[in-house]
């Protein structure tokens, strides 16, 4: 049986294990994105495992969502992202750019590739062709420092859709 595209993602990024459901497999992770509510503690845990540079490919930090400045811990922590992003070798967003999974699809999204983030909205990379998963931070620094994300091969089901569409209808549409 062919394979589908989630299939081919996993399969040409795996890195131990095997594609039975359920079972723990290894992912090679090629790009990573944190943004600012998250991104500080993803930074500490860098310094702690002592990492030199970053090994993924493409890595980003973001500025998008503690933007509102009441007292000096906001900017505080955008200095300490700026100037760990340049330690450790990330891409740095700072505010003003946009929201961090649509500016990065736009500017880094690859098909094919897979990626992480300690952003919710991260798997909307999907779109693109990209396996893009979001989790913690603890994640995503262990993927910075070169180490696959674990996680339970999936189940893969494929659905067929027949017929057409009604008048006015479109594929996001929920008919009832």
């Amino acid at each position: 049986m062919a394979e589908n595209v989630a299939q081919k993602l996993i399969g040409s990024h795996l890195e131990s294990g095997t594609m039975t459901p359920g079972n723990e497999i290894g992912v090679r992770i090629d790009q990573t994105l944190t943004q600012d509510a998250t991104g500080t503690l993803v930074m500490l845990e860098l310094e702690s495992l002592g990492l030199d540079r970053i090994r993924t490919d493409t890595s980003v930090q973001y500025v998008d969502h503690n933007l509102l400045q009441t007292d000096e811990k906001n900017p505080e922590d955008h200095i300490f992202l700026r100037s760990a992003a340049q330690r450790f070798g990330l891409w740095y967003s700072p505010a003003g750019n946009g929201v961090s999974h649509p500016v990065h699809q736009s500017r880094f999204g690859k098909p094919g590739a897979t990626l992480i983030g300690s952003d919710s909205h991260t798997c909307a990379a999907g779109a693109l062709g990209m396996l893009a998963i979001g989790v913690g931070g603890l994640e995503v620094a262990m993927a910075m420092a070169g180490d696959p994300l674990y996680i339970a091969a999936p189940e893969v089901m494929g659905v067929e859709l027949t017929g057409e569409l009604p008048p006015w209808v479109s594929a996001k549409d929920v008919i009832l």
